[in-house]
């Protein structure tokens, strides 16, 4: 049976706001019991979460923001981004809503690199993570396969290519990246772009992809993080992903002690939202078996 969607004018509706150094942070969260806390991808935002939101809050107390420079969030232009800052703004957002017990993670595509961060502080006993599960993501610089449009913005030009990023622009960036079969449809295409030009976004574009470079700086600190073993893992991937699909998933494998993998045949980039019953199968089984046979924490 489909999951029922949350329309993003019914989502925006439901944001509250909070203030991170300063700037206007939209954030979610519904449901009680242990927190699963959610991290969006670039260039989208946490509304990518909206299929699973209603089923994960019936067991868990969810929690998802719209990170700095994305969604309806402040988006800054004079303002280096950066994946540290972005779990910082994680960890601010668990202060403010009185969040003392250790915390699930689920993330997505940029938002692995923030949670990769926060597994990173939990190896040095500044946060207490529970478990993680990752989606499509660069978990390994090597492995990454970025879009023309972000090379693009990487280059000296990409200030000129941000501003004059468009809908039909991001249309033709995720017909190469989501599945030939669960494409967006035109409505969902008119929301993911609506959140991407909320608050001028385009102009900000060509600094938020400085987490590509970010990356590979902090890559043997985070592959450290996930190497040590005494934070249960899942990958939920999307496996026709032309960014971080099947090759990244082999990668993982490679690297990371008794690897708990899962791939999605014919889905891409997104499966929260091109496979959602499949995510949320996925998810719900990794978190069920943490219940039956809780793995023993090693000290850190």
């Amino acid at each position: 049976m489909p999951l029922a969607e949350i329309p993003l004018c019914v989502w925006r509706k439901r944001g509250q706001t909070f203030v991170f150094r300063g700037q206007a942070i939209r954030y979610w969260t519904a449901g009680q019991g242990e927190p699963l806390l959610l991290i969006h991808g670039f260039p989208t935002a946490s509304w990518d979460w909206h299929y699973l939101w209603q089923p994960l809050a019936q067991r868990y107390r969810v929690i998802a923001c719209d990170m700095l420079g994305f969604g309806d969030s402040a988006k800054p232009v004079n303002h280096e981004y950066s994946l540290l800052e972005q779990a910082d703004l994680q960890q601010a957002l668990l202060d403010h809503l009185n969040i003392e017990q250790p915390v699930h993670l689920l993330a997505h595509d940029y938002g692995d690199s923030v949670a990769q961060e926060l597994l990173a502080r939990h190896h040095e006993a500044r946060i207490d993570i529970a478990s993680c599960v990752f989606l499509n993501g660069g978990l390994f610089p090597e492995t990454h396969r970025p879009l023309l449009t972000q090379k693009l913005l990487l280059s000296p030009l990409g200030w000129m290519i941000g501003r004059a990023f468009t809908r039909d622009a991001l249309v033709k960036s995720f017909r190469q990246i989501f599945g030939p079969q669960t494409r967006p449809t035109e409505s969902e295409m008119d929301d993911f772009w609506s959140l991407i030009d909320s608050n001028r976004g385009p102009r900000i574009m060509h600094k938020l992809i400085g987490y590509i470079p970010e990356r590979r700086v902090q890559r043997d600190r985070w592959v450290s993080a996930m190497q040590r073993g005494n934070v249960p893992l899942r990958v939920i991937d999307g496996e026709v992903d032309p960014i971080s699909g099947a090759h990244m998933v082999e990668r993982y494998r490679e690297l990371i002690p008794d690897p708990d993998t899962v791939l999605l045949p014919g889905i891409g980039h997104y499966p929260q939202t091109e496979a959602p019953v499949q995510v949320l199968k996925h998810y719900l089984e990794f978190r069920d078996r943490l219940v039956a046979a809780p793995l023993k924490r090693a000290c850190s």
